[in-house]
């Protein structure tokens, strides 16, 4: 089941649409995840969508336009918000806007092989051409109890020319291993990062930051204490 936002002509046409980056947002959304923590997450990337910088971001590449979709995923995956081009304010505005509409509708415990799977068709079935592609997944845990396993699915995505970044969702003050899981069995491709982040307000300034990268396809600086950078050759 799907459900998909019409954002009623406020982005540009998809048709032959070519832009800078095609990217799929995948949003955890399984029994871990409360529903405080499903709004708490659909508004950090609203605010991070329409934040100037991300928005400066886009405008200061080449077609000064991106394509997003946001997806949450638990044992099922659900379009929350369709392809949707953006090119400033007003599209970045209706993306936002549309995210913290719906209803929760992806439960059950976690199938990331499917997830990565899904991100991985839903680029290959657009009508959109980018310059880059980036699935941009985010969890609390890389445990995975149904559907296509992490390391085939992963296979498949990095073998179609996407690249897979990581937002892990970390315990607040305890020690956690997941950043580091992320960058070995998890991420891949050109440009490959992980950027970890927990449930606290820091989220929005990871989402903003993990945006900002991904847009202009740079790396995040060795000084960013939160960041985890993988190499481009990563397999």
């Amino acid at each position: 089941m799907r459900y998909v936002i019409l954002l009623c002509g406020l982005a540009l046409p998809l048709h032959a649409q070519e832009v800078d980056l095609e990217l799929v947002l995948l949003a955890d959304a399984s029994g871990s995840i409360t529903q405080g923590e499903i709004d708490f997450q659909r508004q950090g990337y609203a605010a991070a969508i329409t934040d100037p910088a991300v928005l400066g971001a886009i405008r200061s590449n080449l077609t000064g336009t991106i394509a997003v979709t946001y997806v949450e995923w638990a044992a099922n995956q659900v379009v929350v918000v369709d392809w949707t081009v953006i090119d400033g304010e007003a599209s970045a505005a209706a993306f936002a806007q549309a995210l913290l509409q719906p209803p929760r509708l992806a439960t059950g415990r976690n199938a990331i092989g499917n997830a990565l799977l899904e991100g991985q068709r839903l680029i290959e079935g657009n009508q959109i051409t980018g310059l880059r592609r980036v699935i941009d997944f985010s969890s609390d845990s890389l445990g995975n109890f149904s559907g296509a396993g992490i390391a085939e699915a992963r296979a498949s995505v990095l073998a179609a020319g996407i690249t897979i970044n990581g937002l892990p969702i970390l315990d607040e003050g305890e020690a956690d291993p997941l950043a580091e899981m992320y960058q070995s069995d998890l991420i891949g491709g050109p440009g490959a990062f992980v950027i970890a982040t927990d449930r606290t307000e820091g989220f929005v300034e990871a989402v903003r930051r993990k945006l900002i990268l991904e847009i202009a396809g740079d790396l995040p600086s060795p000084d960013e204490g939160m960041v985890v950078p993988v190499s481009a050759t990563n397999p």
